[in-house]
């Protein structure tokens, strides 16, 4: 029997990453199955800090953030997986291979992240990760993290 993911909102997303503002990518939870699979969204505002330099006269969010965003999904997947391990992993993102920028992510869009667990190899999670504008792939990619200390 699969244990389904519950909705977390930012307070419980923070308690499963380490990361703060203005580095925390991921706005809300909405689903997935502990050990398999989970989506998040990332609401693009127009005031996010790196909208001051990418680019200033057509601001789009860097894709690296993207893959960033997806990575911590993927973080927030293991932690929930592992939510009765001690001392809990702290996982760094590994390897990216197969990523592919289809559209821009703009100011004012809701980046919609499905991550699934490809398989768990020596501690390192293989992930397969994509996210969404309005039901189109923005980006997509294959995504590797691996434990690197604890917390």
């Amino acid at each position: 029997m699969a244990n389904e993911i519950e909705v977390m909102d930012a307070l419980q997303i923070r308690e499963a990453l380490p990361h703060r503002y203005p580095f925390l990518l991921i706005d809300r939870v909405t689903g997935g199955v502990v050990g398999e699979s989970i989506t998040a969204l990332k609401n693009v505002s127009s005031n996010e800090p790196f909208f001051q330099g990418h680019f200033p006269d057509r601001p789009v969010m860097p894709g690296v953030l993207v893959i960033e965003a997806m990575a911590q999904a993927g973080g927030v997947l293991s932690h929930l997986t592992m939510i009765d391990l001690e001392p809990k992993p702290l996982f760094f993102l590994a390897g990216v291979n197969n990523a592919r920028f289809r559209r821009t992510v703009l100011p004012g869009d809701q980046l919609e992240i499905n991550v699934s667990v490809e398989r768990i190899r020596r501690g390192i999670w293989f992930y397969k990760c994509n996210a969404t504008v309005d039901g189109k792939i923005a980006v997509a990619a294959d995504i590797m993290c691996a434990p690197g200390g604890e917390r």
